[in-house]
């Protein structure tokens, strides 16, 4: 397993993998301050094509990913996938794609335990009146993100 960390616009992204799957990407508090050099051909196109997302030249990521779950939260992140960039789709909605809709709990809670942030994209999943909630990268990431996709510019108010 090899780690890598990527300095996006709104924090530090930590990336685990090997040559040829993409195991985790989480947003992580620390500043890292040191730069570990990327010898995964899978981590080097993640982290050429995380550069690609944030500059605004990339909306579909091509990468093998090996996310670690279990069967209903694999098929919970295989629907995320589906979820058109620049698009957003409600717990609900979720839930109903699933083919449960009583399942919206368990959905929500396999959306937060989605180790592979911004590629599988439960960052488009809101609530049923639209409300951003939970992000496991913090609601103001989650915001961002959303925003970043639409092609909103983020404004400061100061």
């Amino acid at each position: 397993m090899h780690t890598a960390y990527y300095k996006s616009p709104i924090g530090t992204i930590e990336v685990k993998g090997n040559s040829k799957e993409i195991h985790s990407i989480y947003f992580i508090e620390e500043d890292i301050s040191t730069t570990l050099e990327v010898t995964s051909g899978e981590i080097k196109k993640c982290i050429q094509q995380l550069d690609e997302y944030f500059l605004g030249n990339r909306k579909e990521f091509e990468l093998n990913l090996s996310p670690n779950g279990t069967e209903f939260q694999g098929k919970v992140w295989t629907e995320l996938l589906k979820v058109p960039f620049g698009k957003t789709r409600s717990y609900l909605e979720q839930s109903k794609k699933l083919g449960d809709v009583k399942a919206i709990r368990a959905v929500a809670s396999a959306n937060g335990k989605n180790p592979i942030s911004i590629i599988i994209p439960c960052h488009r999943i809101v609530g049923s009146d639209g409300s951003l909630t939970g992000y496991a990268g913090g609601v103001w990431r989650k915001k961002w993100l959303l925003e970043h996709e639409n092609g909103n510019k983020q404004q400061s108010l100061f």
